[in-house]
């Protein structure tokens, strides 16, 4: 007869409360029985929580010696005294992983005493010391989850192929400058219709980055944008490079550029090859979707303020106050690519180091950084945006698709990952 093997249950110890409340009551047993009855209580409370025989001896007998105090292996858990400042930054400072939040506090701290009330000297000491990877582990309940996809909207542009050349490795990009623009769709589930798009524009050296809507992508309202930005920018326009969507390939941005007493040279991707653009497409998902949504936004008389939310508020506070890594170098190991950063750093921080810039325009540069305060910043962006968004719900016609919110309403995303850029915009 074959042997039937019964699975081995899983034992576990007594938790604080069973030997609270049972521990007593096993004890006065025990200590009534004969060493028949003593040997059957020991056998089952070894079987039942797995516990070895000389300890269960001792506990039944409440003869084990008292705890040492000693402290458990690992490092000690003070920087839970930071925990509500840095949750309470890194939130404001739209969640950004530890590797950029460490060199934000410094930039954030005396704004958040102004807000918030006065630090101790421990947690300045604490935040002054406290690690990227310790600040991961502080904020990993707090981290959300990642976005959905959205939808491409580039169409290629054929007009001036031939004319607008493939940029190449000939850009002097360690000077700020040179820009990388893109396009967003703020179309919801469908391209169909008319709708306002965002035109993100980064600078390759300092990645400073401005945004800008524009309604249907036509060419004259991406020729009023990058006017717009070019009169903003802290530094003068030397190249652009976008891809190839219809939008950019034209004329009246053409000739933007080449009609001027010093022509901006322009240049575009290769088609099919996102990675061209790879400093702008990393900020699509930072500038127009983590700040407006998947959703979509149909009202024109919109356009103007969600122009006023990029430069006013969502501008400034991405440019002066949230750092940003930058790929320093690469390598190939075997199979693997190996990636070494540079210390995160805001774009103003990258600009102030640069010897390009004249003393006029550091020193306005500087002026204009010590004016800002990001939590004021961050409540600019917040009644701001619940105008906007509050405005196209409000819009929306009862029943149809339109009204169908849902994952097409516009929301807040959570950021993703670090490096990650969303396909499609």
């Amino acid at each position: 007869m074959e042997k039937r093997h019964r699975k081995k249950p899983v034992l576990m110890n007594m938790s604080r409360e069973i030997k609270d409340d049972l521990l007593p009551r096993l004890k006065e047993r025990y200590a009534h029985r004969g060493r028949e009855g003593r040997g059957r209580m020991l056998d089952e409370l070894c079987a039942d929580y797995g516990y070895e025989r000389k300890y269960a001896i001792k506990l039944l007998r409440g003869t084990l010696p008292p705890a040492s105090g000693r402290k458990k292996p690992g490092p000690p858990t003070q920087y839970d005294a930071i925990e509500p400042v840095v949750r309470t930054i890194w939130q404001a400072a739209e969640q950004p992983c530890g590797k950029r939040l460490q060199p934000a506090l410094s930039l954030w701290q005396r704004h958040c005493e102004r807000h918030h009330g006065l630090l101790s000297r421990r947690q300045r000491e604490l935040l002054k010391s406290v690690s990227a990877a310790t600040l991961d582990r502080l904020l990993a309940a707090a981290r959300a989850s990642d976005p959905s996809q959205g939808l491409s909207g580039t169409k290629p542009g054929s007009l001036l192929r031939t004319e607008i050349p493939i940029r190449t490795d000939n850009w002097d990009i360690t000077r700020p400058g040179f820009l990388e623009a893109d396009t967003v769709a703020h179309c919801g589930s469908s391209l169909a219709g008319d709708f306002i798009w965002s035109a993100t524009f980064t600078d390759i050296f300092s990645a400073w980055t401005e945004g800008r809507a524009v309604w249907n992508k036509g060419a004259a309202g991406v020729v009023a944008a990058v006017e717009c930005v070019e009169r903003h920018l802290p530094f003068p326009l030397l190249g652009f490079d976008s891809d190839n969507g219809s939008e950019f390939l034209n004329h009246h941005l053409r000739d933007h550029f080449a009609l001027r007493p010093k022509p901006v040279g322009f240049t575009r991707s290769r088609p099919y090859h996102k990675d061209d653009n790879a400093h702008v497409e990393q900020k699509n998902w930072m500038w127009p979707r983590q700040l407006l949504g998947y959703g979509r936004l149909e009202r024109a008389e919109m356009v103007e303020p969600i122009n006023e939310l990029y430069r006013q508020a969502w501008g400034p506070l991405m440019n002066f106050f949230l750092p940003g890594l930058k790929l320093e170098s690469k390598w190939r190991e075997g199979s693997h690519w190996r990636k070494r950063y540079e210390p995160a750093q805001t774009a103003y921080q990258r600009l102030m180091a640069s010897k390009e810039l004249s003393r006029q325009e550091r020193s306005q540069l500087r002026d204009r950084f010590e004016s800002l305060d990001p939590f004021v910043l961050k409540q600019e962006v917040e009644k701001r945006l619940k105008k906007i968004l509050a405005a196209e719900v409000v819009s929306r016609p009862s029943g149809g698709s339109a009204a169908r919110l849902g994952a097409n309403a516009p929301h807040r995303s959570a950021p993703p990952p670090e490096g990650h850029s969303p396909a499609g915009d």
